[in-house]
Formats: structure tokens, C-alpha cells, sequence
């Protein structure tokens, strides 16, 4: 398939393009931040989420395996998108918090020339997660990038399915955008579970909890161009007072929208790309697999 719109594919990686790409941490007095050197002006970007890889190889989440869908997945990204600048892990990695999926998904995202930065979402097990972190992947806080600053939030609720980011994540989100608008950084703000309903009845008992607080503080910044998150397994593409609210496919089995009680769907795996411009637009679409077929149970009523 021809690259997307407005990306020009390059040549074969070379350790000159590598070295383009290169994380150093620096820690402030709040937080954690990941600084990637971008050789261009736009920053590139893969989300890939809700990946729920099991604790062995060919397990399958609904019928499906997951690892297959993930390694199908990670083809197509190549084939479309040979110049990324990082890659966003957006939780529910593993199904069942396993190291071996950490371990297995460390080995798959390896095929990508540049860093990733992980969330967890309610079937991670962060502590297993920071244990099998290999090398080239990051749980840091905030990633900053050309003229952007990319904050990574966990809505996580240890034990619990529904997100909810809590006073300390509320304090370092406004935190963060209070630097990013003294250095005049345009903002992208990522987590895990969704922030808005979006119709679909029995997945919005699982929005962030405390959302109200969050749009808050977003809506005192104008430089926030986009939310990004996961979990719902479904694309979703919304306009608020000029920010993109962006739900994206899993890279396995798919909800289905507007369902009153569990459903998957037939639409097969896939992800999302971004583009950060530096004029602060910010482009994005999704693309599935077409070209496999995936095997999935569509009258399972859960699999919680």
C-alpha cells in the first residue's frame, strides 16, 4: 500500500537516520521527561493499544490471537509508515499483566527504528511492566518533541476497570501544560481509558471518573491540540473548542459501537498515526488490516 498523505517514504534505516532519534531523560522538580531529537520539522507518531497479549505465545483473547494480530498489525505500520518518530503504547499491553507478554511485546516493537512509550491500562500490572521494560521503551511522564510536549497520564485503578486519574495526575497534567505554555510547546495528552461517553452504554460505566476535572484544566490552555487514548477498542474522531478527542482501534478483537451490553465487532485490527506539525496542526488517521483474515467470537458476551 502507497504511504499515507503527506509522508514521503525514505529509504532503508541507516545508523545516520538512527541516530536521529535519540531519548535522553531529564527529571524536573514534578516530573519525568523524555526528550527525542527529531530530524524534521514534523514529529511522526504510531499509537498502537490494547494489544492484551497473553502470558503465552498464541493465546487469544474472543478467538483471536493476539500475537498474530499484533505481528499483522506491526507489518502493515512498516509498510505505510517507514519514517517514525516514536511509538505510544497506550495500555492493556498484556491481557493478564504477565511478564512474558511485556517480554514478547518488548521483541515485537524492537522491529521499529525508534523508542516507545508505554501507559498501563486496567490489565496491565505496572510494577511487571517496569520490570520487563527492555531497552529502547519508556514509561516516563512526558515525552517533549521538536515544538511538542506529548503527557502521558495513568488512569489506571489498580483492580478496577473503569480510569480515573486522581489529584496527583490532575496536579501534573496542569503542571506540565503550564510549562509547555511558558515555552510555547504545542501539548498532545495521552492515557489509557476514555475521558468522554461515546454511546456505547456499557463501556461508558468505565469513563474517567473524574473527566469534569480534567477538561478543566485542559480548557485553560490553548495550546492543547489533541487527546489520545485506548480501551475502548473502537476509532473514534471528535472536535471540543478546538482539540481532537481521539479513540483508536486495538490491535485484536474490536467493540462494537453503540451496543447497550458487550459486542465485538467484525472490523478488523489496527492503529493510529499523528503527524505534529510544527504550526501546531495535528493530522491523524487510522488504518486496519484488510488483507488477513482474523478469526473472532462475535456472540461472546464479555471476556472480563
Amino acid at each position: 500500500m502507497a504511504a499515507r498523505p503527506g509522508i514521503s517514504r525514505c529509504p532503508a534505516w541507516t545508523s545516520e537516520r538512527r541516530s536521529g532519534h535519540t531519548v535522553s531523560d531529564v527529571t524536573s522538580q514534578q516530573h519525568s521527561i523524555a526528550q527525542v531529537d527529531v530530524p524534521g520539522d514534523v514529529v511522526r507518531v504510531v499509537q498502537l493499544t490494547d494489544t492484551h497479549l497473553c502470558r503465552d505465545r498464541g493465546g487469544t483473547l474472543l478467538g483471536m490471537d493476539t500475537d498474530h494480530s499484533l505481528q499483522m498489525v506491526i507489518d502493515r505500520v512498516l509498510r505505510e509508515c517507514d519514517d517514525i518518530d516514536l511509538l505510544l503504547c497506550t495500555g492493556d499491553l498484556a491481557d493478564n499483566g504477565a511478564a512474558q507478554a511485556y517480554r514478547r511485546l518488548g521483541e515485537y516493537v524492537a522491529r521499529f527504528d525508534c523508542d516507545s512509550f508505554w501507559l498501563p491500562g486496567n490489565h496491565d500490572v505496572r510494577s511487571q511492566m517496569v520490570a520487563e521494560l527492555p531497552g529502547g521503551a519508556y514509561l516516563c511522564e512526558e515525552i517533549r518533541a521538536a515544538n511538542w510536549q506529548i503527557v502521558m497520564l495513568d488512569s489506571q485503578i489498580p483492580g478496577e476497570v473503569g480510569g480515573e486519574l486522581g489529584a496527583r495526575e490532575l496536579e501534573r497534567l496542569d503542571l506540565a501544560l503550564q510549562a509547555a505554555r511558558e515555552e510555547q510547546l504545542y501539548s498532545l495528552v495521552c492515557l489509557h481509558h476514555h475521558p468522554v461517553p461515546i454511546d456505547t452504554r456499557w463501556l461508558d460505566e468505565q469513563v474517567v471518573a473524574d473527566r469534569a476535572a480534567f477538561f478543566e484544566i485542559l480548557d485553560g490552555y490553548s495550546g492543547v491540540r489533541g487527546v489520545l487514548w485506548g480501551h475502548i477498542h473502537q476509532e473514534i474522531d471528535r472536535p471540543r473548542d478546538g482539540v481532537r478527542l481521539l479513540g483508536s482501534p486495538s490491535t485484536c478483537v474490536q467493540f462494537r459501537p453503540g451496543s447497550d451490553t458487550f459486542r465485538a465487532d467484525d472490523r478488523p485490527p489496527g492503529y493510529r498515526w499523528l503527524e505534529l506539525h510544527r504550526d501546531g496542526r495535528l493530522r491523524t488517521g487510522v488504518s486496519r488490516v484488510t488483507d488477513v483474515a482474523f478469526t473472532v467470537d462475535l456472540e461472546s458476551g464479555g471476556y472480563l
